[in-house]
């Protein structure tokens, strides 16, 4: 009797060494995680933190939303977690201003975001840091700039090929995103790549769309969750594993595009910014403290591919969306323009100066379409205080546009699109809490390019047409989070003016 109950005993304790073994391995990670995610001294508070997951937020809804309704429960400077990720959020313009601009040596860095460091690997100019980031900006800067004293011309040569592509429509609905993404785009190309492509090359037309569907995933709950949990995700199916079958071929068409610069490369001519980085990586050749090198131009010249695409068409398209929602500000719009620039001669940025009410609605269209609402984070170099609470070196901060763009307390009418808040006895108005672009040492460096694209793209399309709502339509204000915050498809009627 006893042999026959020997093994059941045997297995009886295996099976509790075995219970025991996971109780203490579970416990032992609830312990470690717990550690790692209780928020230091004096940290900014933030709501209750849970074991791996950590803040837990309704993902269904925009991230830049349920922010808003934390910063109403903890403040102006509160912390969350995601998984992995640690963010101190920070709202309101002072708070903005104070982390951004008198802080803007401290708050130079961009943080180790798990997806766009599988893609650009540090390099470039949005994810890189430091001593690389400090070389990159300034050549990107100055390029940009010597390239500017043609970059109106290249603006007005493209907005009448996208007059000419709506005017294909013949008045009928019509999508615009792709037109005015073809259109955008073609600026950015012409810069890097030396030249524009046709809208209905094929070719083009696909790496646009794998643009889109891109950002749209790295801005999607899988993108999110891929952040928050990048060890795990990693090894996982998904949609968000297409993000990288779409880089590669962006990548690979990219080089294909500097394989062939560098055959064709005149050593005499200034050319666009693909020659003047392969020529820098010359100059700079055998120098180990330069990294100019093929993969910061690869990474870069993405960089400008993405953000000179998808900011300012996303801006452009929200213009429409808004002129064709109110007409009567269309109509003042339209006005101006034919007694400014008339219906003859092409926009030029020197007419903006005499365009105070244009100019108004352009700065509202950026103040609602709010596209980039939670910034690009950055990153602490160093210990520092802000708001008297100690974020130690490497602290993630994440700046809530949002909060100011539609802050009651500056805006007369914070959720209607109202012009008005950017004029003063008929003349334009700067607003000191008007920040689309970002501030500080990380604030957009092609801003410029983009106003001059915004005014002349938009002022271009209303003097050639009036944009309608198609008949039996309703237009909605809805959007989508992509890296920013676009309107959904919509249809319109571009009718001709003349």
């Amino acid at each position: 009797m006893e042999l026959q109950l020997w093994p059941i005993l045997v297995s009886l304790l295996e099976k509790l060494n075995s219970w025991m073994l996971l109780v203490m391995l579970v416990t032992f990670l609830l312990i470690t995680d717990f550690v790692r995610k209780r928020r230091p001294r004096n940290f900014p508070p933030g709501p209750q933190l849970f074991p791996f997951v950590g803040t837990i937020v309704d993902l269904r809804q925009p991230l830049h939303l349920e922010m808003q309704k934390l910063s109403a429960r903890y403040g102006k400077i509160f912390s969350v977690q995601f998984g992995s990720l640690t963010f101190v959020v920070v709202s309101g313009y002072q708070m903005v201003r104070e982390a951004l601009v008198h802080q803007a040596e401290i708050f130079a860095d961009r943080p180790n975001i798990p997806l766009l460091q599988e893609i650009f690997r540090g390099f470039g100019l949005i994810s890189s840091n430091g001593h690389i980031w400090r070389q990159q900006r300034k050549f990107a800067s100055a390029t940009l700039k010597s390239i500017a004293v043609s970059f109106e011309e290249k603006v007005q040569e493209e907005s009448r090929y996208l007059v000419e592509a709506i005017e294909e429509e013949k008045g009928q609905p019509f999508d615009p995103h792709y037109k005015i993404n073809s259109a955008v785009s073609n600026i950015i190309c012409s810069i890097t790549f030396g030249n524009r492509f046709d809208y209905h090359d094929n070719n083009f037309q696909e790496l646009l769309h794998l643009l889109v569907e891109t950002l749209l995933l790295i801005g999607s709950f899988w993108g999110q969750l891929y952040n928050a949990f990048p060890l795990i995700m990693r090894w996982l199916p998904g949609p968000f594993q297409k993000i990288f079958r779409h880089w590669e071929k962006l990548q690979r068409f990219v080089k294909g595009v500097i394989m062939k610069h560098k055959e064709e490369l005149d050593q005499s001519e200034s050319g666009d910014y693909i020659d003047c980085y392969l020529k820098e990586i010359e100059k700079f050749k055998g120098d180990t403290s330069s990294y100019f090198h093929e993969e910061n131009l690869l990474c870069s010249t993405l960089d400008l591919f993405l953000t000179g695409t998808e900011t300012t068409a996303t801006a452009i398209r929200w213009a429409l969306l808004y002129m064709a929602a109110y007409p009567h500000i269309q109509e003042k719009v339209q006005l101006e323009i034919d007694a400014v620039i008339g219906q003859c001669r092409q926009p030029t940025v020197e007419d903006k100066e005499h365009m105070p009410y244009t100019s108004a609605v352009l700065s509202e269209v950026l103040r609602m379409g709010n596209i980039v609402p939670l910034g690009v984070p950055r990153m602490s170099t160093s210990d520092t205080t802000l708001a008297g609470f100690h974020l130690p070196k490497g602290t993630t901060v994440m700046t809530s546009l949002t909060s100011i763009m539609f802050d009651k307390n500056v805006w007369e009418t914070p959720d209607t699109f109202n012009p008005e808040h950017f004029l003063e006895n008929g003349q334009y108005r700067r607003r000191e809490a008007f920040l689309p672009f970002s501030a500080g040492k990380r604030a957009c460096p092609g801003e410029q390019l983009a106003r001059t694209e915004l005014f002349i793209f938009f002022t271009a399309l209303l003097q050639k047409f009036t944009f309608q709502v198609p008949a039996g339509a309703k237009l909605s204000f809805a959007f989508t989070l992509s890296l920013t915050r676009c309107p959904r498809p919509f249809q319109l009627c571009a009718l001709p003016r003349c």
